[in-house]
């Protein structure tokens, strides 16, 4: 029995398809919620346990700091009792921001920013000499050791290599009191009406001082007073003259170049920053990209003239200015617009792309009159990337992106911070330096560190250095060594972001509190699930709750408690069938124990398929960490590509494969990473790539609208009779424009409330409870179900109410077939998981006609699924296979590879461990391998 005082207690919980449960969850332990997709684990874990704790801590604020927050709807739940503060630890929750990187997610950028502030020595960008700072006393006495017995002149920096005539500048100095000045390296008298050449670049000095240096208090005290006065007009830095070598010496309060005298601000941590501007490259503003003119997108093929469109953005000829213009052009320079554009003189095309002005006159031979012309053109480059920077208009500066690459920085290169916040140094690396390390080379740096550092450096840093160090160890653990911390964030998968975060969560040391995870194992190689485990039990071990949604079999035989809701999905689940310890679990007989315990499993084909005969081959992939990777993919056949998380499989087939067979049958415009060749193109005749990108991004979009099936039910609603005495069109039942929809909520259902630092919260709609529509549009009904209604039904009962209409029941039934019977038609798409929005796009795709000769790309399908759904999933992937087609899958779920009929792998390791093609082969052939982590896995699974 569990002890009541520290357990969390959940009474009558009805949220989403919950059946009214009780149940009482243990503290301070691992806890895994597990059951068949759509099952109600989500609906338990985030929308009762962490929805309640979220309102209670809004409840905590003032009435007045609540009334910017609104109300926060209590969930479903007649009482939660022994909640901690929770904190949810979700897939979705990443930031799309181009700044957002690994580095500053994790905070660690936060703390290398702080280590180069106060730790780093700076060096020169002109002469890389280490730079210097003083004091103003030390300045004193450096002045009285080096110059003793010298006539000098002080002087004060306060023009450098500017052009101007300054005539105001000398009246101004006059004004102070100052008789002299240096002006380009020659002590001049300051003169009444005295004015340099405008054109030219000048040095100009004040001279605020001249002396003889000995020992004596009263020079020590002039000296001082002038020191004094010529750091504040030469902004902390001075000059010192030596009178009869007519040499000269920098010194300065802020850090500078001993030899130039260049000087950098004393570095703060935002120097640092790019998100700040006083770090961020001006260039870029901090992005370390820029977009720039691709001549090859402007002019695709010179053989074409300008009047058939050979410049593409201006298309074919048109009576406009414009057209007129490059016509006068061609006067000047001797060309036709009928002539091909590979045969325009250089000259004219450099006027043509960047613009200019002129004016000519042209004697006409046939009339012997004389005609003048004027040109005055922008540019056609010049005119597409003023539009890009300048147009407020969205579709605009898609327009001119079309014609432009996404390039590093040319100020920078890439890395993203001004040029002197490169030169400071922390043991002979600067900061963008240990951004691309990866992390598991940034953990090997940052060990040998202290041993580098001097005693001063040591003391200032040590506790930054051990933060630092921690959170990367954190980082190790949790699978993600192959990162670097100037990866973007945006292109990291679900399962990666959420493994930051909880490294994170780690990192901040809390305790008491309650974690909820959803499915941390996504993208995580079976090799580096333990070090995921751990990480979690530490959590547990230093005093706080930790519940996982999980379908993974080793997370859930190490959990201390098990939770399993079903017994199906959708409104056949919502139920607890089983709970206890894992070992209790695998008594029980409910599909996740029997799967668990051996009795139900995915039975591996008697014989592989041999696929056509035919092969895709890609010849001397380089991009990223691949090192120079060629394979060859059987067609007609399941392929997987496999290997440890950072080995190189996504930039194999997401970022080099999928974009060449993109441009190949689509013209897509992605560049893929660098290869040599591709051979095989021939034998198919189109690719699907199906990623787990969401399907929308507002509650607007559901799977009706993605599938398009809602295009077909509101057709088949304006048949209806009562609709047609009406005069309803299509348009009536569509819940984005007005007349049938409800307009309080706009056809959303749910009013957003704004929550100024936490996720936007979604409340029902008072006006229509919901259900989007007006009370006229609801009036119509098609078998006694209005349009709402049909909106809120699951698949599962869509299938047999659509049977009588081919066109709907065909969309349906492919949905419910892909294992998504239990979601509504009318889900909002921001509710659903990352592995459900991947089925809905693999349910679109197969209900549409397939050729037999289909190349598709599966990114992971099995994310979210229970053994049961995989099961299902593979069979609707073999009957793809089976009609002729080539699926192409990247996994790490065993029950998955064991059913391919050929296996890619890449390692050995992340990183730059990766990026080789390890082994190749049939399963069997694959498990064989000694080099393969993939195969010491795949051998247990083959027995």
């Amino acid at each position: 029995m569990l002890d009541k005082d520290n357990t969390i207690e959940v009474l009558g919980a009805r949220v989403h398809n919950l059946k009214n449960i009780d149940i009482s969850i243990p503290r301070e332990k691992l806890v895994v919620i597990t059951g068949l997709s759509g099952s109600g684990k989500s609906s338990l874990a985030f929308d009762t346990i962490y929805a309640e704790g979220q309102r209670r801590y809004v409840e905590t604020f003032s009435a007045y700091a609540r009334q910017f927050l609104g109300g926060l709807e209590r969930p479903d739940v007649d009482k939660i009792d022994g909640l901690s503060p929770v904190i949810a630890i979700e897939q979705k929750t990443t930031s799309k921001s181009p700044r957002s990187t690994v580095g500053t997610i994790t905070e660690i950028y936060d703390f290398l920013r702080l280590l180069y502030a106060r730790g780093a020595d700076a060096y020169s960008y002109n002469t890389g000499e280490k730079m210097v700072s003083y004091s103003d006393e030390q300045i004193k006495d450096l002045i009285i050791q080096d110059f003793n017995g010298k006539r000098i002149n002080i002087l004060a920096p306060i023009i450098r290599a500017r052009k101007g005539h300054y005539a105001e500048l000398f009246q101004q100095i006059t004004k102070q009191g100052f008789l002299k000045v240096r002006v380009n390296g020659e002590v001049q008298d300051l003169v009444s009406g005295m004015k340099l050449d405008r054109y030219k670049t000048h040095d100009i000095e004040i001279v605020v001082d001249r002396m003889l240096i000995d020992d004596t208090a009263d020079i020590q005290k002039r000296l001082a007073e002038s020191i004094y006065t010529a750091m504040h007009h030469g902004e902390n830095v001075l000059m010192i003259l030596d009178q009869d070598s007519n040499e000269v010496r920098y010194f300065s309060r802020n850090l500078m170049c001993p030899s130039t005298g260049i000087s950098y601000q004393n570095p703060e941590p935002n120097l640092f920053s790019f998100n700040s501007p006083k770090g961020a490259c001006p260039h870029c503003n901090g992005l370390g990209t820029v977009h720039e003119i691709n001549i090859k997108k402007i002019i695709p093929n010179p053989k074409l003239s300008i009047k058939s469109g050979g410049f593409a953005p201006l298309g074919e000829y048109k009576s406009s200015w414009i057209f007129k213009q490059l016509e006068v052009i061609g006067e000047k320079f001797g060309f036709k617009i009928t002539d091909p554009i590979e045969k325009i003189p250089e000259e004219a095309m450099t006027m043509i792309l960047h613009g200019g002005k002129d004016k000519f006159i042209v004697n006409s031979k046939d009339l012997g009159v004389t005609r003048d012309y004027k040109i005055d053109f922008e540019g056609i480059s010049h005119f597409i990337k003023n539009q890009y920077d300048e147009s407020a208009s969205t579709t605009i500066k898609r327009w001119a992106k079309d014609f432009m690459d996404e390039v590093n920085c040319p100020i920078c290169d890439g890395s993203r911070l001004k040029k002197e916040a490169q030169f400071f140094r922390v043991n002979g690396k600067n900061i963008t330096e240990l951004c691309d390390m990866d992390i598991s080379d940034l953990t090997a740096w940052f060990q040998d560190l202290n041993t580098n550092l001097s005693d001063k450096q040591l003391l200032i840093a040590s506790e930054v250095v051990k933060e630092i160090k921690d959170r990367l160890n954190f980082l190790m653990n949790v699978g993600l060594n192959y990162l670097a911390l100037s990866r973007s964030s945006k292109s990291l998968s679900g399962g990666e972001a959420q493994r930051i975060r909880l490294a994170t969560q780690i990192g901040s040391q809390l305790v008491g509190v309650l974690y909820i995870l959803d499915e941390p194992s996504i993208g995580l190689h079976q090799r580096d699930n333990e070090k995921l485990i751990k990480s979690l039990e530490q959590l547990r071990d230093i005093g706080n709750s930790v519940i996982v949604v999980e379908h993974d079999k080793d997370m859930i035989e190490t959990a201390d408690y098990v939770i399993d809701i079903g017994p199906k999905a959708g409104k056949y689940g919502g139920e607890i069938i089983s709970i206890g310890t894992p070992a209790e679990t695998l008594k029980s007989n409910t599909i996740t124990a029997q799967y668990l315990n051996g009795k139900m499993k995915l039975e591996i084909p008697k014989k592989r398929r041999k696929g056509n005969g035919k092969f895709l081959k890609l010849t001397g992939a380089t991009g990223n960490n691949l090192k120079n990777v060629s394979i060859e993919i059987p067609l007609g056949q399941m392929t997987c590509v496999t290997g440890v998380s950072g080995s190189g499989k996504s930039t194999l087939i997401n970022e080099t494969l999928y974009p060449i067979l993109n441009a190949y049958y689509f013209n897509g415009v992605k560049k893929p990473q660098p290869y040599k060749k591709i051979e095989g193109l021939e034998h198919i005749d189109k690719v699907i790539d199906i990623d787990q990108s969401p399907i929308g991004r507002t509650p607007r979009s559901n799977p009706a609208t993605y599938t398009e099936v809602f295009t077909e039910i509101r057709n088949l609603f304006t048949m209806t009779s009562e609709s047609m005495i009406r005069g309803y069109k299509a348009g009536r039942f569509s819940f984005n424009v007005k007349g049938g929809r409800c307009e309080t909520c706009e056809g959303s259902g749910v009013r957003t409330i704004e929550m100024n630092f936490l996720p936007d919260v979604y409340v029902e709609c008072e006006t229509c409870q919901g259900k989007r529509f007006n009370r006229e549009t609801l009036e119509i009904r098609y078998k006694g179900k209005s349009i709402s209604d049909v909106l809120n039904m699951t698949v599962d009962e869509a299938v047999p109410f659509f049977e009588n209409i081919p066109k709907i029941y065909r969309k349906v039934k492919t949905i419910q077939d892909v294992g998504l019977g239990y979601i509504t038609l009318g889900q909002q798409s921001t509710t659903l998981s990352g592995g459900e929005a991947q089925r809905i796009k693999l349910a679109g795709e197969l209900s549409k006609k397939d050729t037999g000769n289909t190349f598709y790309i599966l990114d992971e399908p099995t994310t979210g699924l229970h053994f049961e759904d995989i099961r299902v999933l593979m069979d609707v992937i073999n009957k793809l296979v089976d009609k002729g087609n080539t699926i192409l899958v990247i996994e790490h779920n065993m029950d998955v590879i064991k059913l391919a009929d050929y296996i890619i792998d890449i390692g050995p390791e992340g990183g730059k461990g990766g990026g080789q093609l390890v082994a190749k082969g049939t399963p069997e052939e694959v498990a064989q391998n000694k080099k393969s982590y993939t195969a010491k896995f795949l051998k247990k699974e083959l027995v």
